[in-house]
């Protein structure tokens, strides 16, 4: 089952995601209009700054089993059979804050939803565009991603790709392979932290 894969290396930062979302969940599904809409439509990936200060798409992993969907005392969590997307039912939210203090990544965020019932403060999070999907687009996150930061595609495909790289530089490091320019760099980096915090140097 295809997901959105997050490639933290990739992010830039620029936070588009974050727009483009934001647009995909408004009434209007326009940037120029939904910035006039009440409630003002939030996104539901959000960009922070890594241990580096690199940026960093956080956002919901639909984990399975989820501990949001087995911590939700009014049943307003499920999992949708065909996409495996974890949804939140507005109607049905009570607004207790239990699938947030079960959620280990801190995507679920509290407000009023433009799609949900009219003022009512709800959990909100990704539903992986499960709108767009039934209209055979991709994620609007990822459809604005021009850096690569975020995919959609198969997570088994995404894992065997990080595996192979990161055995490609663990090989490089031996002296088997070169490493590619991206991990270079990042290891370069590294090394000057790691001087610059040690005394004397």
């Amino acid at each position: 089952m295809k997901t959105v894969v997050v490639h933290p290396e990739r992010c830039v930062g620029c936070m588009q995601c974050m727009a483009a979302c934001a647009t995909a969940h408004s009434r209007s599904k326009s940037l120029f209009t939904a910035i006039h809409e009440r409630p003002l439509p939030k996104p539901r990936v959000h960009v922070g700054a890594g241990p580096h200060y690199e940026g960093f798409p956080n956002r919901c992993r639909h984990c399975d089993p989820a501990p949001c969907l087995l911590g939700c005392l009014p049943g307003a969590i499920s999992r949708d059979a065909e996409t495996g997307t974890v949804l939140i039912d507005p109607d049905r939210c009570i607004n207790c804050a239990s699938c947030a203090m079960a959620c280990p990544f801190g995507v679920i965020r509290y407000h009023a939803d433009p799609l949900g019932p009219p003022e009512k403060v709800v959990a909100v999070k990704c539903d992986n565009c499960i709108e767009r999907r039934s209209q055979g687009r991709i994620p609007a996150c990822v459809e604005i991603c021009k850096s690569g930061a975020l995919t959609f595609e198969e997570s088994a495909a995404a894992l065997k790709r990080k595996t192979d790289a990161v055995a490609r530089t663990v090989l490089s490091d031996l002296g088997e392979a070169q490493p590619s320019p991206g991990f270079a760099l990042l290891n370069a980096v590294k090394k000057i932290e790691a001087e610059l915090r040690t005394p004397g140097s």
